[in-house]
């Protein structure tokens, strides 16, 4: 790599590295270390054809994706499970509603923590990064309805594992900011 690209790549991992260390977080089930792993490796690749990437941040993203199918696809699996727990006291600077949220972040990774690598990165694809099924399915080399079921299996476990993520529906939805689908008056 020229000096020129080396200084590219180095502004990309500066500037985009959080974003994708979040994605790499959810992947990895909120282990935080294995993220790191994740990520560092994406960008180690990336590094190696760096002259060669036209979007940069989608093929660090692809990498990770792909990193994350070949680690659920190994015949060794890590059964070690790491979780992190809340400290006892917030000193009484944290309003409710921050706790709350807080709170459901915490029920949230739990809960994602105990999904399969599979359920956890169709959820992701899905929902945090916002893709159709059928980007989901290339991304992950199966069938959209294989990507459609094992979303709705995967939904349906992470309610049964943390029930109380179900508090969020209504209130999260008058948070939001609504899209006007009222029908429009058509005059003959």
């Amino acid at each position: 790599m020229d000096a020129q690209g080396h200084e590219r790549f180095r502004e990309f991992v500066e500037n985009r590295s959080s974003a994708l260390l979040k994605t790499a977080v959810l992947l990895s089930g909120g282990d935080r270390h294995a993220a790191e792993d994740l990520l560092q490796s994406a960008l180690i690749k990336a590094a190696g054809r760096w002259q060669r990437i036209d979007e940069p941040e989608a093929y660090v993203r692809q990498i990770l994706y792909r990193q994350q199918v070949s680690r659920w696809r190994l015949k060794w699996r890590r059964r070690e499970l790491t979780v992190a727990e809340p400290p006892e006291g917030t000193g009484g600077t944290a309003t409710a509603d921050a706790s709350s949220a807080a709170d459901m972040r915490i029920v949230m990774r739990g809960a994602l923590a105990r999904l399969t690598a599979r359920q956890r990165t169709v959820l992701v694809l899905r929902y945090f990064e916002d893709l159709p099924e059928a980007d989901v399915a290339r991304i992950l080399g199966c069938s959209v309805g294989t990507v459609r079921s094992t979303t709705h299996r995967s939904l349906a476990k992470l309610r049964a594992l943390a029930p109380e993520l179900a508090a969020l529906g209504p209130a999260d939805a008058e948070q939001r900011p609504s899209r006007d689908y009222s029908p429009v008056e058509v005059r003959p």
